[in-house]
């Protein structure tokens, strides 16, 4: 393949992490905005996360048994194709305001992004030189903190309205007054997803169109591995404690990610009296240093041991939630934006520490720590719950419990010296 080809091919799997971290990181948007347009309770609104996150959970392995047989090109077709038809989604769902619906599309793009992150995180590191693999999943993954970024500002600007309506006053309203208000509200979803949408049936035609490499990165001892019985495999895998106990990190990072930034928005209205358009900004500035977390800490780990950074943060952000739970004003809010500098390096270090010994079973045991992401579908509905319960700021607990499960993970792997990194949520 000739060298421009090969850089077509690199720049477009580019794109899907910016893809990707741009609709992930809309969900802190959606979680309020349609709490305001369905007339949701916060556990009913978590469960935007929860058909997000979901996905995750079905569909890594039934995505790299289509790739086996499609390859990694037809992975990402059907990936981008399902993402744009659930992003088309919301037109229809936000003209009958209905919560379900909005569900239903949710999960659609979700399962395109299970896809996509199944196919593209192996792909861009198998593409090109070998020898610059990792500067390449590196830079690729800077457009998904970038999006990551970006996300809740632009969404925070053409979605959210800044109209908040008390119970008090929705009550007060005329019924045809309030639906015309509700009808709005839901409605501002529908061009930013059609834009999506449209954006995303564009880079599915251009990757169509672009010729891809033949990608032959399995072994005979591999081959051999991979044409035993699927079930059987995964049941021996289970029996791995190591394997297990990352999967269970992983869950509870997720977890706690999903929490964090979710009700982000909710807790800096209740706890500051912060509106919806600025609170937005702050999210997108947090998200901001949560990429440039990363970037240091993967700097940091060349002198310092990537296990007791790991351990370091965990404790720091126990003692942010801790903080973030009891204290009161506006300052609370920038300490909740510190936690997401500290999670920063979590997610890769606990996969990289999770898999570094599974030999020619890293694919399918990968899978199995990505299937650990549904923690981000499990853990908010459960802190929205406590919310509905008490209040926002008390529902936080439930971030701080997780960084204290990852806590004990990193104690039990302190032994570790070396960690190859790679990329992550």
């Amino acid at each position: 393949m000739s060298k421009d080809k090969s850089f077509a091919a690199v720049a477009l799997i580019t794109s899907l992490f910016f893809i990707w971290g741009f609709a992930l990181n809309l969900n802190p948007i959606l979680i309020p905005h349609l709490k305001k347009a369905c007339q949701l309770t916060d556990f009913q609104s978590s469960l935007i996360d929860s058909a997000s996150y979901v996905a995750y959970f079905l569909l890594p392995i039934p995505a790299a048994q289509f790739m086996k047989k499609y390859g990694y090109k037809g992975g990402i077709i059907l990936g981008l194709l399902l993402f744009s038809a659930g992003a088309m989604l919301f037109y229809p769902a936000a003209a009958v305001r209905n919560y379900a619906f909005f569900l239903g599309a949710l999960f659609v793009v979700f399962s395109g992004m299970a896809f996509l992150e199944t196919a593209a995180n192996p792909l861009i590191t198998l593409i090109g030189d070998p020898k610059s693999a990792t500067q390449r999943i590196n830079f690729a993954q800077s457009f998904n903190g970038m999006a990551a970024a970006f996300a809740p500002y632009i969404g925070g600007t053409f979605i959210l309205s800044g109209k908040v309506l008390t119970d008090a006053q929705e009550k007060a309203m005329p019924p045809e007054e309030l639906n015309a208000y509700l009808n709005h509200e839901a409605s501002s979803v529908q061009l930013p997803f059609v834009i999506i949408s449209i954006a995303v049936l564009l880079v599915a035609i251009f990757v169509w169109r672009t010729a891809f490499p033949v990608i032959k990165e399995e072994s005979p001892e591999m081959r051999e591995i991979e044409n035993k019985p699927l079930f059987g495999r995964i049941a021996a895998l289970t029996k791995n404690k190591h394997l297990m106990s990352g999967v269970v990190a992983e869950f509870f990072y997720v977890g706690g990610q999903a929490c964090v930034t979710s009700f982000f928005i909710r807790y800096s209205e209740h706890v500051a009296g912060f509106g919806e358009h600025h609170a937005a900004k702050l999210l997108s500035i947090a998200l901001l240093l949560f990429m440039f977390g990363r970037l240091s800490g993967t700097a940091l780990m060349t002198v310092i041991n990537p296990v007791k950074l790991l351990v370091t943060y965990a404790i720091i952000n126990i003692g942010l939630i801790a903080a973030a739970v009891t204290l009161h004003g506006e300052g609370v809010v920038y300490i909740l934006m510190a936690v997401l500098f500290f999670m920063s390096i979590m997610f890769p270090t606990i996969f990289s520490l999770t898999i570094k010994d599974l030999g020619p079973q890293t694919k399918l045991g990968s899978s199995l720590v990505i299937m650990g992401i549904v923690g981000g579908a499990i853990l908010p509905p459960i802190m929205g719950r406590i919310s509905d319960a008490s209040n926002i700021q008390f529902a936080y607990i439930v971030p701080g419990v997780c960084f204290v499960a990852i806590l004990w993970f990193a104690l039990k792997n302190l032994k570790v010296k070396k960690v190859e990194m790679v990329a992550g949520h």
